[in-house]
C-alpha cells in the first residue's frame, strides 16, 4: 500500500475543499443576497474560517464574483446553451423552459441568483451591482446577435428589432425570476410563459 505523500495543510487549521466551499458559499448568496450576506454566514456555510476564507478567495466581494463565475458556468449555462437551437422558436422555448426548471426547483433558492443577490444596491455594493450589470449586458447582446441571425435566416421578420427582443426577453426572465421567489409555483410559472411565448413575433 502506497504512502499518503501529499504535503500537509499548511497555514489553515483544517483541510477543505475549495470547489465543494464555493458550491456552498453560492447557496448562501443565492438565499441572501450580497448586502443581506454576513462574513460570518460564509465561513460558517463554507466550513472555513476567516483567514482561510481571505487566503484562498479573497475578500467577499471578491468571493460573490467567484461564486458568479460558477454560477453562470453551472446553473445558468442553460442560457447560452439555449442560443444553439437550430430556430429562434426553440431558443426561446428552451430559455424558458429552462428558466422555470431552475427558478422552481425546490432543492435550491428560488429566483436568480444574480437578481436576488443585488436587488438591493448600496454606495458600497456598487461594484458588485456593476459587475452583475456587465454579466447580464453580455448575455443580451449574445442573445441580440442570435435574433439578428435569425432575422437574416428569415426566421424572424425583418420588422424586428434584435435587441429589443433580447431586452423584453430578459425582462420577461427577471420577472419571473422575482415572481418564484415570491413563492410562485412551477405551474404558475408556466403559464406566465405560455401567455408570452403568444406575442412573440415566430
Amino acid at each position: 500500500m502506497k504512502k499518503d505523500l501529499s504535503p500537509p495543510c499548511v497555514g489553515r487549521p483544517r483541510c477543505f475543499d475549495p470547489e465543494e466551499a464555493l458550491e456552498k458559499a453560492m447557496q448562501v448568496f443565492w438565499k441572501q443576497g450580497y448586502e443581506g450576506t454576513s462574513l460570518s454566514d460564509l465561513t460558517e456555510a463554507m466550513g472555513i474560517n476567516r483567514p482561510s476564507l481571505y487566503a484562498t478567495f479573497g475578500n467577499k466581494e471578491a468571493l460573490f464574483v467567484k461564486v458568479m463565475d460558477r454560477y453562470s458556468a453551472g446553473p445558468v449555462a442553460y442560457v447560452l446553451d439555449s442560443l444553439n437551437e437550430p430556430t429562434v422558436k426553440k431558443v426561446i422555448e428552451k430559455l424558458f423552459a429552462d428558466a422555470v426548471s431552475l427558478f422552481a426547483d425546490p432543492d435550491l433558492p428560488r429566483g436568480c441568483m444574480g437578481i436576488q443577490g443585488v436587488l438591493c444596491g448600496s454606495k458600497e455594493t456598487a461594484s458588485v451591482v456593476e459587475n452583475v450589470r456587465a454579466r447580464r449586458v453580455a448575455t443580451q447582446k449574445k442573445m441580440a446577435e442570435r435574433f439578428e441571425r435569425g432575422i437574416q435566416e428569415g426566421d424572424l421578420p425583418s420588422s424586428v428589432n434584435a435587441e429589443d427582443l433580447a431586452r423584453h426577453l430578459v425582462i420577461i426572465l427577471n420577472g419571473l425570476s422575482i415572481q418564484a421567489s415570491n413563492g410562485a409555483c412551477r405551474e404558475e410559472l408556466k403559464r406566465a410563459v405560455g401567455f408570452a411565448l403568444q406575442s412573440l413575433p415566430f
